[in-house]
Parts: structure tokens; sequence; C-alpha cells
């Protein structure tokens, strides 16, 4: 059978009901009333454990290019801490609705078609990736629809997310699931897969080449993780920064051509006033951060292009190290958004900044291809019950989650299955 060939469903015998328990699986394409979610309101706004909360809420409807999507698990990102929190903004001041489903990442089956659908049909398995838009400017045909003024993260700037039984998605945002993962490890890598993919790639002429070096930050977290294989893969050159030693391991079996422990440097956080002692000081530790990169590059090699999203505490040094006509890529800002760095050093070395945020479908698609093809490890590591989202997600909030990328079960009664099959037999095993 071929990689991303999609067998299908055997008939089984199941009730029509209004509402089905968690793992409880209705006949195929049925869609009951209701559904069970881990649902925000904005009056529970605080930590993930109090924010979200269980509640019996209306099955999606859907619009003629929308699908519902049986989830049979989840990823977890940081955007549902930031929801539970309501901070840096809440989500419910853009999508003004009542309640708010987090969770952007999902592995399930097509479930239901809108009646202009025409590429996925109910029993399909798929991965969702997490970017919508509307379609309909010029940024979305023919250009690149990141731009687009509709763009959207769905399961965070939208309230349908994908901690609950079903959710509801644009067709474009469907992905064939590589198949010899379970649904687990099929959940836990789109989004950061897809941001990853897209800042090492997605931004011509500084597009990765072969040979390259990028020094890539958190590289043993869930996007450092991805860059590091991406990287290897495209055969260019990582070189890993970690914040703790027993991480290194991890980082180099993932392919990394060496690993930096940040914690034996001190030129972090935002850059002191230019010409003074501590700016001086800060200089001086900076340049031996760069040293340790040059003794895994070689001497006077500096990396072609930084991989950045912790922001306010690394962005400085980021800057200066990159080589001259080099990019530095960010994505985020997790130790804060108040970035500073020496701008003589960006002008007279011709340096780029490039912003980038999550991917496209032919990039979602390019780096799921991969997935599909065996080329990359999902690096899934820890799986929670359905029960524990709030739990997951507070592990995530105090930074007590393992390396690499988390999931959750929703519909799928345990870990390990691969197939729907698998889950219909462990739901009547109990």
């Amino acid at each position: 059978m071929a990689l991303d060939q999609t067998p299908g469903i055997a008939p089984y015998d199941a009730p029509e009901k209004d509402l089905y328990e968690i793992g409880e699986m209705p006949p195929l394409g049925y869609v009951p009333k209701k559904m069970y979610a881990w649902a925000i309101r904005k009056e529970r706004h605080g930590e993930p454990d109090t924010a979200m909360q269980v509640e019996v809420v209306d099955t999606w409807s859907l619009d003629s290019h929308e699908v519902l999507v049986l989830v049979m698990a989840a990823g977890v990102n940081y955007n549902g801490v930031w929801a539970s929190l309501g901070v840096p903004i809440s989500p419910f001041d853009g999508h003004k609705q009542p309640y708010h489903i987090a969770g952007s990442d999902a592995s399930g089956i097509v479930w239901a078609v809108g009646d202009k659908v025409k590429r996925w049909k109910v029993g399909d398995e798929v991965v969702v990736h997490c970017n919508q838009d509307d379609g309909d400017d010029e940024h979305c045909n023919g250009g690149d629809p990141m731009y687009s003024p509709s763009q959207r993260i769905w399961g965070y700037e939208t309230h349908d997310g994908s901690f609950a039984q079903f959710c509801r998605v644009q067709a474009q945002q469907l992905m064939p699931r590589p198949r010899h993962l379970t649904w687990e490890e099929s959940a836990c890598y789109t989004l950061t897969l897809a941001t990853a993919y897209r800042m090492l790639f997605g931004h011509a002429p500084h597009d990765l080449q072969p040979g390259q070096n990028v020094l890539v930050w958190g590289a043993s977290g869930g996007l450092g993780s991805y860059a590091i294989q991406l990287v290897n893969t495209a055969g260019a050159n990582a070189i890993g920064v970690i914040s703790e030693e027993d991480k290194r391991e991890f980082v180099m079996n993932l392919g990394a051509k060496g690993v930096i422990n940040r914690k034996e440097f001190k030129c972090w956080g935002q850059l002191p006033t230019v010409n003074t002692p501590e700016y001086n000081d800060w200089l001086k530790e900076a340049r031996k951060f760069g040293k340790a990169i040059w003794d895994i590059t070689g001497k006077g090699v500096s990396v072609d292009m930084v991989f950045e999203h912790p922001g306010e505490a690394t962005f400085p040094v980021s800057a200066l190290v990159v080589k001259k006509g080099g990019m530095v890529v960010i994505c985020a800002g997790t130790t804060g958004y108040n970035c500073t760095f020496d701008v003589r050093y960006m002008w007279m070395h011709q340096k780029r900044l490039q912003g980038s945020h999550f991917a496209h479908l032919a990039q979602a698609s390019a780096a799921n291809r991969l997935m599909i093809e065996r080329r990359l490890d999902p690096c899934m590591s820890e799986v929670f019950p359905w029960e524990e989202i709030p739990a997951a997600h507070m592990m995530m909030r105090r930074n007590e989650h393992k390396p690499g990328n988390m999931a959750v079960l929703v519909q799928s009664p345990r870990t390990g299955l691969r197939t729907f099959e698998d889950a219909l037999e462990a739901g009547r095993r109990g």
C-alpha cells in the first residue's frame, strides 16, 4: 500500500443518540446534536486548570466549504495557555463568541462535509493545520495567504478548536494523516512543524540551503526539535541551544551538529545602553557565545540563519552572531516582546530581520509529506487522557513538560492505536 493511501472504514453497529460519551463512537457520518468540550469563558480567565471546564455544547453546523472532524487526539500548544489566561489578549475580544474551545492541532476522521467540499469525503483520516483565511483576496489567490487580512489561527483566534469531540475546519486545513503514526503522534506535530518549515524555507532568498549553518534556540522544545530535524534533512547544520544539560543527548540524537548550553554565558535580556561599561561586559560575553558557535562550525564561520522564538532574552545576541547578509527569523517572544539590538551591526553587516507566522497550506503540506515519508520523528514526549487536558496545559505553563511535543486523547480510547478499527475494538473492550 502506498504511504498515503487510506483504506475505507468497515461497517459497524452503533446507536443514534443526541450525545455520546468520550470515546463512544457514533455511526460513521452521523452527527449528534450535542458534544462534550473543554470550554473557556471570559469570566473564567485565569490558570488553565480553572479556566478550562467540560461543558456540553451544540455540535457545529457547517458552511459549504467546511468539514466536521471527529477528533481522535489533539496537540497541546502554548496558545491554549494564552487563551485560558486571556493574555496577551483575550480571544473573546476577537471572535466575540460566548465560549472558546482551544486546541490548534488534531488528528481524526472526516465526519461530515459542506456541499462544496470536493477533496475530502466522510471516513478520510486526516490531520489539521491551523491556518484559516477567507480565500477571496489577492494574497489567497496567487500570493501568500499568510498576508491576507482575513488570516487567523484556528483554535486561538477562532472559538472552535480541537479540545472537543468534533471540530469544525475549513476544507483547506485538512491533510492526509501519516498512517504509520498513532492517533496521538499524528495530533502533536502540525502547528510546530509547519511553523518551523516556513521559518526555514519560506523567506527567499534566505531559504535554507545545503551546507548552511543554523542556530536553533530552544532546541529540545516543540519548535526546536522540528527545526533540528528539518535542517538536518535539508543537508544543513543545526547548532542547538539548550538550558539544561540533560537535554543535550536528546538534541544530538535529533541530528544537531553541536549543542551549546546558554547557562554557561551571561548575555541574556535586553541590550544595555551602547558604549557603557555594562554594554562592554555584555559584548564580551556575547562574543564568547559566538566563539562557542565557531567551535562547532569552524573558526570565523558564523551562522547563516538564527531560528528565533524566545525574543527579548536572546534577540540582542541573535542579531550579533548571525553572519553578514544572514537572517534572524522570529516567530514568537516566549521570554518577552521588547526586543533590542545594536543596529550598527544590522546595517553595516546588512543583516535581515524576518518575522514569521505559522504557514500556508503548500508549506504545511510539504512539511506533512516529510512526516508521511518517515523522514521526521514527531518527537511526542507525553500523552494525557481527556480529563487531564487542563493539567497538560499547567505543565506547559510551568515549563515542567518533557522535551518534544505533548498530545491528548479525545475520542481515541487509549494510546498506541493506529486505525479507526483499532479504536472501535478498544472501545468495545472498555
